[in-house]
């Protein structure tokens, strides 16, 4: 048994994981995958030689590189072997936090006529996909899993293009002052719950590939969450509704992005 370490500069959350997984899942020769998401580290185990292997990584694009590959005893492969149980436990409370604030954003959003809720809304919908193609299509074929996650990708993709278009349509003149009120509210309480799934991944001291991604993906949220907070202030100072495109259109971009990776599978 052999274990070639990689170094994948792009693998900064759990949806560049997920790519990768479903990606080696066809490989009989590939027995293990671990990933260390704060390093940019993929360790596989596996039989034979390394170089298709190697070659599938590369086709996703995310700059990847060998480091090396050496054999390993059965002492070492037993350590590949782990308790899923609790990562998957915390993995379901991100999964009803990250959705439950998609379908509150989504609504405070077009009823407030704020891009940027709508935007960070997609931002949660897109965390909520990579999440549960984690949870709920363990033990079925790959087929099934491509199908799901092809999906998922052109839904994803379709509410981000849809989105950017009204964007556009409201920056050339259509204009609808967004309420910034519930702009700031709305994004504080989604900035209070991705800090409480924060504290939870943290508690949990669980320092498996799933939690250490789920705590850079939600770290990211609370990012864009604080971004349209500072959007809705400026729209009060400034009476414009162009920080509020201008938030939203980057967060569209962003959630396009991450459509056409889970896509390419």
């Amino acid at each position: 048994m052999n274990k070639t370490t990689y170094h994948i500069e792009k693998m900064d959350c759990l949806s560049e994981e997920q790519l990768i997984r479903m990606k080696l899942e066809g490989f009989p020769a590939v027995k293990s995958l671990q990933f260390e998401i704060p390093n940019r580290k993929l360790l596989v185990m596996h039989e034979g030689d390394e170089a298709p292997i190697s070659k599938t990584i590369e086709s996703l694009h995310l700059n990847s590189s060998l480091i090396k590959t050496q054999a390993i005893d059965e002492e070492e492969e037993a350590l590949f072997s782990n308790d899923t149980g609790l990562e998957r436990k915390l993995l379901w409370q991100v999964l009803a936090i990250n959705f439950l604030f998609f379908l509150v954003e989504m609504i405070s959003g077009y009823l407030s006529d704020s891009m940027g809720l709508v935007a960070d809304s997609l931002d949660m919908l897109a965390d909520s996909i990579v999440y549960g193609l984690a949870l709920f299509v363990v033990g079925k074929a790959l087929i099934q899993k491509r199908k799901i996650a092809k999906v998922m990708g052109y839904l994803q993709l379709l509410l981000a293009t849809a989105g950017f278009i009204e964007v556009v349509r409201r920056f050339l003149g259509y204009e609808e002052m967004p309420n910034f009120r519930t702009m700031i509210v709305i994004s504080v309480l989604a900035l209070v719950a991705n800090a409480y799934t924060l504290y939870l991944l943290q508690k949990s001291k669980n320092k498996e590939a799933h939690i250490q991604a789920s705590t850079i993906c939600t770290s990211t949220d609370v990012i864009a969450n604080a971004g349209v907070i500072v959007a809705g202030i400026l729209v009060y100072f400034t009476a414009s509704n162009l920080p509020d495109l201008i938030m939203g259109a980057i967060v569209f971009v962003v959630v396009g992005i991450a459509s056409y990776r889970i896509l390419k599978l």
